[in-house]
Formats: C-alpha cells, sequence, structure tokens
C-alpha cells in the first residue's frame, strides 16, 4: 500500500512540476543568501515580509548489494522545511527541521510496509539548525546551531557530510580572493549523540581564489581538532569505521588536517566543468590515518533542462578522519573502504529534480563482517520537490 501511494506522490509532484527556464533553482541552504539581498530595509517591512521559508521532499529507491550480508531494497524519503526571519538587517535567526530522527549525517527515513501512511513525514522531524546570523562587511558569524560553513571542492564529503550541522560560534569572511572559516564547536550537543564524555572542536580553513583566463583556481587547506575522544564512548552508537579498543572506546584522537586544490573552468563542450583533489591526515592517530579523494564534475542543474554528472574516486582509512561526521552513503558511511561513485543530476522542471547516485566500493578487512575485503554496491534513484 506504501508503494502506491509513494508512486501517486511522485506522479503528482511530477505534475506540479513547472516547466518556467526564467527560475533556476536556489537550494534550501541558499535561504539565508537570498534573504539578505533585499534591498527594503527591515524596519520597513511588516512581520510576514520579515519570514522567509523554503523547504524539499525527496523520494528515493535504494538498493545495497554487499557480499558478507544480506542485500537491501528500500523506499526511503528526506523531508527538509527552513525558515529565516529578519531581525534587522544584519541579524537574521534562521530555523531548520529535518526528518530522520536526528541522524547528524541524513534525513532518511525508510517507509514500511507496517507503518501506516499517517505516520510518515512530520514524526521524526528534528531541529538541525537554531541559531542567529550575523552579517557585517564580508563577514558573517553563526551562533547556535546551524549549516557547516567550511568550502568543499566540488562538494567533497571526504572529511564533512552534506548534511553536517555546526553547534557553537563560527565566523567566515569571504572576499574575491580569500576565505577564511573559523570555529569553535560541541558535537556532543547533537541530539543524537550518545558519548559519555564531552568532545570539542576547534576548525580553521583557509581557501586562495585565484581567477585565470578560462575560469578559476581555488587552494586551500584546514585544521578540524577535536578534544576528547580517545577513550570516548562513540558519539552516535557507531564507529563508522574509526578504530575502537577492547572497552569499544575510541583508541586515537582526531587532529585531521586537509589540502585540496580545486580547478573550475567556465567552458568546456558547452557546460561548466570542475576538477579537484584533496588530502586528510589524523595527528592523533599513527596508523591507517591518511585519506584522498579525486574528482571530476560536468556540468550544473540550475535551469530546467540543465544536467550535471559528477565522478569521484576515494580512499580512507580507518582513521584519517572521524567516521561519524564522513560522506554517510559511500562504503555505507564512514571510512575504511575505497571505491568509485557516479553521479547525476536533472532538472526537469522549475521545482523539480531526478538524480541518480552509484556507488562500487570495496570495505576494508576491519570493516567487513566476514574479515576479509568485501564488495559494496549501492544505487539510489532519486525525485526531489522544492518548495
Amino acid at each position: 500500500m506504501n508503494k502506491i501511494v509513494l508512486s501517486i506522490v511522485v506522479i503528482s509532484s511530477i505534475a506540479m512540476a513547472d516547466a518556467d527556464i526564467n527560475h533556476p533553482h536556489e537550494r534550501i541552504e541558499e535561504l539565508k543568501e537570498t534573504t539578505l539581498k533585499t534591498e527594503v530595509l527591515v524596519a520597513e517591512k511588516n512581520i510576514l515580509d520579515r519570514i522567509h521559508f523554503k523547504g524539499d521532499l525527496r523520494l528515493r529507491y535504494e538498493s545495497v548489494e554487499r557480499d558478507d550480508s544480506l542485500n537491501k531494497y528500500i523506499n526511503r524519503y528526506r523531508l527538509r522545511i527552513g525558515s529565516t526571519i529578519d531581525i534587522t538587517d544584519d541579524l537574521h535567526l534562521e530555523v531548520g527541521m529535518r526528518s530522520g530522527f536526528a541522524n547528524p549525517t541524513s534525513g532518511n527515513q525508510t517507509f514500511l510496509d507496517d507503518q501506516p501512511l499517517k505516520d510518515y513525514f512530520f514524526q521524526s522531524l528534528r531541529f538541525n539548525v537554531l541559531g542567529l546570523t550575523y552579517t557585517f562587511d564580508n563577514a558573517t558569524v553563526n551562533v547556535g546551531r546551524q549549516g557547516y560553513m567550511m568550502y568543499r571542492p566540488i562538494k567533497s564529503q571526504l572529511v564533512w557530510d552534506n548534511d553536517i550541522s555546526m553547534n557553537g560560534v563560527n565566523y567566515q569572511y569571504k572576499d574575491d580572493t580569500k576565505l577564511i572559516t573559523l570555529g569553535i564547536n560541541q558535537p556532543t550537543l547533537e541530539e543524537a549523540s550518545v558519548a559519555k564524555d564531552t568532545v570539542n572542536l576547534l576548525e580553521a580553513q583557509y581557501v586562495h581564489k585565484t581567477k585565470i583566463e578560462s575560469g578559476k583556481l581555488n587552494v586551500g587547506a584546514g585544521i578540524y581538532y577535536y578534544d576528547g575522544f580517545k577513550g570516548n564512548t562513540t558519539l552516535f552508537g557507531k564507529s563508522k569505521g574509526n578504530s575502537l579498543d577492547a572497552n569499544k572506546r575510541y583508541e586515537n584522537d582526531y587532529h585531521i588536517t586537509e589540502g585540496f586544490a580545486e580547478l573550475q573552468i567556465k567552458n568546456m563542450f558547452g557546460k561548466p566543468l570542475k576538477i579537484a583533489g584533496g588530502v586528510a591526515y589524523n595527528f592523533g592517530a599513527d596508523n591507517n590515518n591518511f585519506g584522498y579523494d579525486v574528482a571530476a564534475q560536468l556540468g550544473k542543474a540550475k535551469r530546467v533542462g540543465d544536467w550535471q554528472i559528477k565522478y569521484s574516486y576515494t580512499d580512507i582509512q580507518e582513521d584519517a578522519v572521524l567516521g561519524a561526521y564522513s560522506d554517510s552513503d559511500n562504503f555505507g558511511g564512514g571510512t575504511a573502504a575505497k571505491g568509485h561513485a557516479f553521479r547525476a543530476k536533472y532538472k526537469a522542471g522549475k521545482n523539480l529534480y531526478l538524480a541518480g547516485n552509484f556507488f562500487f566500493n570495496e570495505l576494508y578487512e576491519s570493516k567487513s563482517s566476514t574479515g576479509e575485503e568485501t564488495d559494496y554496491e549501492r544505487v539510489q534513484l532519486d525525485m526531489i520537490y522544492k518548495f
């Protein structure tokens, strides 16, 4: 029954899609940027004009096949709702909710055959954004629980998953030549955290931007210093590939450095092209502490009829990064694996996107249930409707 209703929702959403190519899509994470560009002073607005809403619903079919476990074939959804409230021209309150029962790296919920459809969509919503944003000159300060501010070349998830929120105070300066990000956060403030001891995170990242004749070159480095992991219990109940001692506690600290380069070419075969590579190294561990990825993306799904394709290869050792915060899709989430990822996206309507992700990986022996390297294949087929 749920699959029938799910199909009806997909068809209805497609029917609602508007093919107006004059309205390029704006990501839910860009809601803040949109509201800050208003030419009308906040003091001159009424209360309703100060509130801006945005959200999206993603329906997903997913298959997972691995040699050391049972295969899975499931239907899932993700619902995100967000708003920005203009307090003054420079001060804004941001509020966002996401399905997933507070999972820090995913808002996915699986449709179950024995659960009524009326129980879906709103039952698992949790705040993933709740904080203040203050802007001045070229700088932005976030206080509270908000999305990450670190730059990721071609949205690399080597260190940071797409859905991570930061809990603390974060600062970013941006101009035509550089991007500087600093932050003090506490991962254990996450609602889903079950760690015994408090964990603190200090972060610093610098990106140098250079304009070239054909586009832009970005070169950057970052330091992410976690305090409180070694000897602590797992952050969210699972190690996600990180090494644990005999008492099921973290065996290492995580003092991570990253470096990357990204080349953006404006026109290649009539499409924008991006090429990037990055490395991560954990000084808090003596062994199995290095990871890297390389990626290329052609096109950008910005206007109706536009498409983009992306390929990446990642090899990440057990303790190169914190598995609880790195990519939650590739390898089944976390570290201790290597492999290929292919991603494609097509803008089918004003607010409608069709996408597919295909992962072909090998899990390290430490992550396999058989104690031997094992194949891991995952397919995700998405329909995304923005509102």
